[in-house]
């Protein structure tokens, strides 16, 4: 099974175009948060509208995952905590949105929505038990923010990541979590766009401008994660050591 992942794409139409047109050559995709852009002069309604034409097109192509991001949260719930409810119409098209879960081949995917206080964390927390008594031969997470403190959640200035996930996932252990959020991780020194804890992988391929996101693929059967960006190609062998030291170098 191999599965396409990026993130923050941020409401930029020509990448939404590039994930459509690649989406068939992938068994999954994975949306991992942000396709909307609170800066941008379009309004939210509209963006919705358009983003979800384009979930429906790649919906069409590829089995499609998408977690919210915090620029997806443009509601408010009975707890006046921002929330992506508009997300959820996508499952009319087949899409697998928040709060969902997917199994194939014995691997199972849980796609977790951006919390924004105790109601939304604690929705959270339940989604995660719920599919933790799931049998699976892996799990993965689609998470839009990474893990405080890690490689994926360095700007080059400072980190700034989710504070709860590395609880969570010490937890449970995930095999894989898949996110974004933190643009310029992957291309500052001290980040990355792959960090390991436990036996977690955390993966996070970063946001560059220009037609083409950054993005990562995972042979989930030959077990290897190849992030490709502006900056170059690296590759991971996922059960190889891993050495926080050395991480894969880009060429």
């Amino acid at each position: 099974m191999k599965c396409l992942l990026t993130a923050d794409l941020h409401y930029a139409l020509p990448q939404l175009d590039w994930v459509r047109a690649v989406a068939g050559r992938f068994d999954l995709v994975v949306l991992a948060g942000d396709l909307l852009d609170l800066a941008s002069l379009v309004e939210d309604d509209i963006q919705t509208l358009v983003v979800m034409k384009y979930l429906q097109r790649i919906s069409a192509e590829s089995r499609l995952l998408v977690s919210s991001g915090n620029h997806d949260c443009i509601e408010r719930s009975a707890g006046n905590e921002a929330v992506a409810t508009w997300l959820a119409a996508a499952r009319e098209q087949g899409v697998l949105v928040d709060g969902d879960a997917f199994q194939q081949d014995g691997v199972l995917f849980t796609i977790c929505p951006w919390w924004d206080g105790p109601e939304t964390a604690g929705a959270l927390a339940g989604l995660l038990e719920r599919d933790a008594a799931r049998e699976k031969r892996r799990w993965i997470w689609v998470y839009h923010a990474p893990p405080d403190q890690t490689r994926v959640s360095w700007t080059g200035k400072g980190y700034f990541g989710d504070g709860l996930l590395l609880d969570h996932a010490r937890r449970y252990a995930p095999d894989l979590v898949l996110g974004g959020h933190v643009h310029q991780a992957p291309f500052r020194a001290g980040g990355g766009w792959v960090d390991r804890r436990d036996r977690t992988w955390f993966f996070n391929a970063g946001r560059q401008i220009g037609p083409e996101p950054a993005f990562v693929v995972l042979d989930l059967e030959a077990w290897n994660a190849t992030w490709i960006s502006q900056a170059g190609r690296a590759f991971l062998d996922l059960s190889a050591p891993w050495d926080p030291e050395h991480p894969p170098p880009t060429e």
